[in-house]
């Protein structure tokens, strides 16, 4: 987390501030604003220009949050001040935005910059005059959590991440999965399953976007083991797709070729949910088990490295895994001589592998050359040996 700052006291009055500098009004994309309009508001200062793209990003977080803060009744204006180069630049920036701007004067602009120590953009200043502390990286803050981030001090944050935290740790499913006026996932072809049907099962939260690669890949094998489990184990197990898709049309086309359920496009909880579980990566798959506690965030790991035999996805499960593994390891002889091939074959533990003897896919144990790429499921060399 980024440490926390206190701006001088002097700093927050910003009709003195204003006054100093010569700005003797305000602008919007509307025209000139008389300072008047700052009269009695909690002003927060938005460093930002048209040419940084991070800041056009950021400009659709800042306009729900700008608007539902409005809505509450809270007395809150933003005034942007530009990092542009030019006025055009500014002038393009500025129809993006529904708040107020300090004129375009790149000398003026420069002197606010030095006195609020702005040095990297976008950057979000709340102005109150009893020097309350706020927290440093507002932007983030933000983007992670919208208009539950005011009034921006650092109890706040640490309120929200409590609440985070929470979650994560004393995982309830219908707390996690379900939003205001939705108690229900949605199925491929748009049926409505409410999510109390998924109470007493495992659960995987499934973090994917269809532009991805990787995704798509990994997809493929997820696939593979849900069929697997719904034959071996019926009705134990469930996936949910938490979309980080960049339109509604991508999320459409991906889940019409998953077999298990989704959150809704348009729902604020997937954003929550990589939030909640610090999804920094895609695919990533969360594994929560039927009493509610989430089991491993490591799920993909554990899919692609063990299948359907590494359920029910626990870490204590993967542990029994390895040690049976090292176990098959330590019975098997540690070198093997191939009269079908020249070099001396090791055991070595591999990924994936062809065996040149089957044809069969194979993985963890095999016999392999070091000198060329040829490898021998163990089953065979053994076959090779009663022979």
């Amino acid at each position: 987390m980024a440490g926390f700052q206190a701006e001088y006291i002097d700093d927050y009055d910003i009709l003195k501030i204003f006054a100093a500098e010569g700005v003797e009004f305000l602008v919007s994309s509307e025209g000139k604003v008389p300072l008047s309009e700052c009269d009695g508001k909690i002003i927060c200062l938005f460093f930002s220009a048209n040419w940084c793209r991070p800041c056009r990003a950021f400009i659709p977080h800042l306009i729900e949050l700008y608007g539902t803060l409005r809505k509450r009744g809270l007395n809150l204006e933003i005034i942007f001040i530009s990092f542009d180069h030019d006025e055009d630049g500014f002038k393009e920036h500025l129809k993006s935005m529904p708040w107020l701007a300090v004129p375009f004067d790149a000398k003026l602009h420069r002197r606010f910059i030095n006195r609020y120590q702005v040095d990297r953009i976008p950057s979000f200043r709340p102005l109150y005059p009893d020097g309350t502390i706020v927290e440093d990286d507002l932007i983030v803050t933000i983007e992670d959590y919208g208009a539950d981030s005011f009034p921006f001090t650092r109890k706040r944050y640490e309120e929200l991440k409590a609440k985070d935290r929470k979650k994560r740790e004393e995982a309830n499913l219908e707390e996690l999965l379900a939003d205001e006026g939705r108690d229900f996932l949605i199925t491929g072809d748009d049926r409505k399953v409410p999510i109390s049907q998924l109470v007493g099962k495992t659960i995987g939260l499934y973090f994917c976007a269809y532009w991805s690669p990787p995704c798509r890949a990994f997809t493929v094998q997820l696939m593979d083991l849900y069929k697997n489990l719904k034959a071996a184990k019926g009705d134990c197990c469930e996936v949910v797709l938490i979309s980080t898709d960049r339109d509604l049309k991508e999320f459409n086309v991906n889940r019409s070729n998953m077999p298990w359920l989704a959150i809704p496009y348009e729902d604020k909880t997937r954003h929550d949910l990589c939030r909640i579980f610090d999804i920094k990566g895609i695919p990533a798959l969360v594994f929560v088990g039927p009493d509610g506690k989430v089991t491993s965030t490591n799920g993909k790991f554990m899919v692609s490295s063990y299948g359907a035999e590494a359920f029910p996805f626990t870490e204590s499960r993967i542990r029994d895994l390895e040690a049976a593994l090292r176990k098959e390891g330590e019975a098997l002889p540690q070198q093997f001589e191939d009269v079908k091939h020249e070099h001396v074959l090791k055991l070595d533990m591999a990924k994936a592998y062809v065996c040149d003897s089957c044809k069969e896919k194979g993985k963890f144990w095999a016999f392999s050359c070091d000198v060329c790429d040829y490898d021998l499921h163990p089953s065979c060399v053994e076959k090779v040996n009663k022979n």
